[in-house]
């Protein structure tokens, strides 16, 4: 049995529907009860650890997609997956030991502890470009350092090579690092977008310190926004790199940032 968490989120939604096909027994740890799912789902919540010993009953492996910025019962969460299951699958993100953000505080916890762990390390989500999306409807995006470039990956992706990790076997302390197919600037990636809805939507650089502002504004976490500029102003010189990892595990291409884009027109209508 696997216990997929963040379940209706863009990639634990793809992966529970990739497991159901194949007809893997799965479970689906949601917050809405009413959430509706091509597995079985129980209520519970990361942020709130005693709700999670019966989702995890009869669980050998858990697929741990972190909620939010911040892993303040991430302890106390692997402490409870550890005494119901032997394996953990967890999404985090391509960091490294000087990086600054949460998932490396939860990979170090799961090291640390007795499970068997493999950890997949995307870059960029082709999905965190719906946060232009009100923009774009306008026809033009205020945004930060146009000229940063990356190896969006799209969500199906994520979650094809989570799926193939959860049911095959060999794939103990390894960290999967995933990319897209190729290397897009995010002014470009605005302008993919508006030729996907059939609109000519334009980039508007917009300065730093007013986008630390409004960032922190919407997202609440100062050290996060922070972090967030950095790689961007990083990636306007050394551009997100491209692996193969996607084809090499899957054994098929991963999907276009364009792809992507056709796939989402309507969200961005």
């Amino acid at each position: 049995m696997i216990l997929v968490t963040g379940a209706t989120g863009n990639v634990g939604r793809h992966t529970v529907a990739q497991l159901a096909e194949l007809g893997v027994p799965a479970r689906a740890l949601v917050r809405n009860p009413a959430a509706q799912l091509p597995v079985p789902t129980v209520v519970g919540d990361l942020t709130d650890p005693s709700t999670l010993p019966a989702a995890l009953d009869g669980v050998s492996t858990v697929f741990l997609i972190w909620p939010g910025f911040a892993a303040s019962t991430a302890a106390e969460v692997i402490s409870v997956i550890e005494r119901h299951a032997s394996r953990i699958v967890y999404l985090s993100a391509n960091v490294t030991p000087e990086t600054k953000i949460f998932h490396n505080d939860v990979e170090r916890l799961i090291r640390a502890s007795g499970l068997s762990w493999t950890f997949l390390r995307p870059g960029g989500f082709a999905s965190n470009t719906l946060g232009w999306a009100e923009q774009i409807r306008e026809g033009v995006v205020r945004w930060p350092y146009g000229k940063a470039a990356r190896s969006l990956i799209h969500e199906a992706d994520i979650a094809s090579v989570a799926t193939h990790v959860l049911t095959t076997e060999g794939h103990e302390g390894q960290s999967y690092v995933l990319s897209g197919p190729e290397v897009l600037s995010q002014a470009d990636q605005v302008r993919i977008i508006g030729e996907a809805v059939g609109r000519t939507v334009t980039w508007d650089d917009l300065p730093p310190a007013v986008a630390r502002e409004e960032l922190v504004a919407a997202w609440g976490d100062e050290g996060f926004v922070d972090g967030a500029l950095a790689a961007w102003a990083a990636m306007v010189d050394v551009p997100e790199p491209v692996v193969d990892t996607v084809e090499r595990l899957t054994g098929k291409p991963a999907r276009t940032f364009h792809q992507w884009a056709e796939d989402h027109a309507e969200d961005f209508r």
